[in-house]
C-alpha cells in the first residue's frame, strides 16, 4: 500500500509541472511557477517517503559489533551524504576557480602556478569529504 501510495506522489511530482505548464499560456511567469509547485510536490513526496520508511519501529538483534542495523543504515547514510555533498561543493567551487584561472593565464602565463593553487584547493573539498566517509565506514 505504501509503495502504491509514494508511486502515486512520485508521478504527480513529475507529471504535476509539465501539465500546469503546457496547458496554458507559456511566459516566463508561468515557468517559475511550475518549478515551486514541482519544488513543493518533490518536498512533500519526500517527508512522505520519509514518515513512511522511517514510521514503523523496527527491531533487530545487534551484529558481533554491537551496532543494531539501524546504527548501520545510519553510517551508510552518512556516509553518502558526505561524499556526495562534498562533490557537488567541490564541482561548484571548481567550476568558478577554473573560470577564474583560465582567465587570468589568458591575460598573463606566469600566474599558472597561482591560479592552479586555487583550483587545488577546490578539489581539497571533495577529498577532506572522502577521507570522512572512510573513517564513518571504517567504524561500522
Amino acid at each position: 500500500m505504501y509503495i502504491v501510495i509514494v508511486s502515486l506522489m512520485l508521478a504527480i511530482t513529475v507529471a504535476g509541472p509539465i501539465v500546469f505548464f503546457y496547458f496554458g499560456e507559456r511566459s516566463a511567469k508561468r515557468g517559475k511557477a511550475a518549478l515551486a509547485v514541482n519544488l513543493v510536490s518533490f518536498v512533500a513526496m519526500f517527508l512522505l517517503a520519509v514518515v513512511f520508511m522511517f514510521g514503523r519501529t523496527a527491531y533487530g538483534a545487534p551484529d558481533a559489533n554491537g551496532a543494531s542495523d539501524m546504527a548501520l543504515a545510519a553510517a551508510f547514510i552518512g556516509a553518502a551524504l558526505v561524499t556526495g555533498l562534498c562533490s557537488i561543493g567541490t564541482g561548484i567551487a571548481v567550476s568558478s576557480a577554473a573560470a577564474a584561472a583560465i582567465g587570468a593565464i589568458s591575460e598573463n602565463e606566469n600566474n599558472f602556478g597561482k591560479a592552479m593553487i586555487f583550483v587545488a584547493m577546490a578539489e581539497g573539498i571533495a577529498i577532506y569529504g572522502l577521507l570522512i566517509s572512510f573513517m564513518i565506514l571504517g567504524r561500522v
